[in-house]
């Protein structure tokens, strides 16, 4: 396995040649997977502008659930990677999945969980924010877990101590907040035409109060004049890979919550936790399953796909309202080809994720559950 530098090199002198803004559309067939270098593709007609120029387009990466066993301050060698890699790929905004720390264990104590933050900014927060790249984020259920006991939170520790990490004036993410009463657990913030919001799915159950709030906020005037609207959370709405197909490790009410969104017209839905790369659909919303950069990446369900560690660059045209993902296994220093992906997960509930590129034309009459 090379180092950061030698996959940071190799990614960069890829990036100079293909322009870095390949489409969903499949790798050539005779394309090798090189050490050294990421697959070759050809770029498309119009490049995303990066940082600067031209403000109709936008280039954001996702990265997710970094963390490595409970309680550890260490990173895995892709989480240092990813990071090296990201100032190259001129990014006006990183959005991470959550868990960006090892916590969630009542035993570990304020000291333990401080060094893990402060492990946490020397890896990751420190980088991006001396590389002056904003960072919007959702608390994991390892960086602070919402979960209630007898009517207590039951990491309430954890939560204070993420909340102090992020409330430092050394760790702000350079955001433009527009409500962060409630951050770094739920808030939202605008950048470059597009409102964002980050809800609080460190656990399968967001509040009722919480809802209220994001109604209200998809409402606002903010929201419903930006030019495309994302939420973030941690949890997805279904389950898309094996060992995190069961109740309390996706959100509850997935088709409520999905039709709320919808109602505002949300764009796109961003998560983690599943630890596995997928591009889903369903019905107008776009799902972002974001991959695991650090331990435990996960295979996903109805595929023989080994699991992969990946980070992934979303152009998004605010034209069209349209987004192109670049995802890379950062392991392999390859690009995932969106074909070898599963046509369509169907998790325990029976409801089906479409890969999202296909529409409804593309699909099998058995397989159209929730098409639009």
């Amino acid at each position: 396995m090379l180092g950061g530098f030698g996959l940071a090199v190799g990614v960069q002198r890829a990036i100079a040649r293909i322009g870095l803004t390949a489409s969903d559309s499949p790798i050539s067939s005779n394309s090798q997977s090189v050490p050294n270098a990421v697959t070759a593709m050809e770029p498309p007609a119009e490049p995303a502008s990066g940082m600067g120029g031209d403000r109709e387009t936008l280039r954001l990466v996702v990265i997710s659930d970094f963390n490595s066993s409970y309680g550890s301050t260490h990173y895995d060698p892709e989480v240092d990677q990813a990071i090296a890699l990201i100032p190259r790929l001129q990014p006006d905004l990183v959005l991470a999945g959550g868990d960006m720390v090892a916590g969630q264990k009542l035993s570990l104590t304020t000291e333990n969980i401080q060094a893990m933050w402060a492990s946490f900014d020397r890896h990751v927060g420190g980088p991006l924010r001396n590389a002056g790249i904003p960072f919007g984020f959702t608390i994991g259920n390892h960086d602070g877990s919402g979960a209630v006991s007898q009517g207590q939170m039951s990491y309430q520790r954890e939560r204070d101590l993420a909340a102090a990490h992020w409330n430092h004036p050394g760790h702000n993410p350079g955001l433009a907040f527009v409500d962060r009463a409630n951050y770094p657990f739920y808030y939202t913030f605008q950048q470059n035409g597009v409102f964002y919001l980050v809800w609080d799915a460190s656990t399968a159950t967001i509040p009722a109060q919480q809802l209220n709030w994001v109604e209200r906020s998809l409402a606002s005037p903010a929201a419903q004049s930006a030019r495309m609207r994302i939420v973030i959370g941690h949890l997805p709405l279904y389950a898309v890979t094996v060992g995190r197909d069961r109740p309390g490790e996706f959100l509850n009410n997935a088709e409520p919550l999905r039709s709320l969104l919808e109602r505002y017209n949300v764009h796109t839905y961003i998560s983690g936790h599943h630890h596995a790369y997928y591009p889903g659909r369903r019905g107008n919303l776009e799902l972002l399953h974001a991959g695991a950069i650090g331990g435990g990446p996960r295979q996903l369900l109805n595929s023989n796909s080994p699991p992969r560690k990946t980070l992934t660059v979303v152009d998004v045209d605010l034209r069209t309202e349209t987004t192109v993902y670049t995802t890379y296994d950062m392991q392999t220093q390859t690009l995932i080809d969106l074909q070898h992906l599963p046509r369509l997960i169907a998790g325990p509930t029976g409801t089906a994720v479409h890969r999202r590129d296909l529409t409804c034309a593309d699909l099998a009459p058995a397989e159209r559950s929730g098409c639009a």
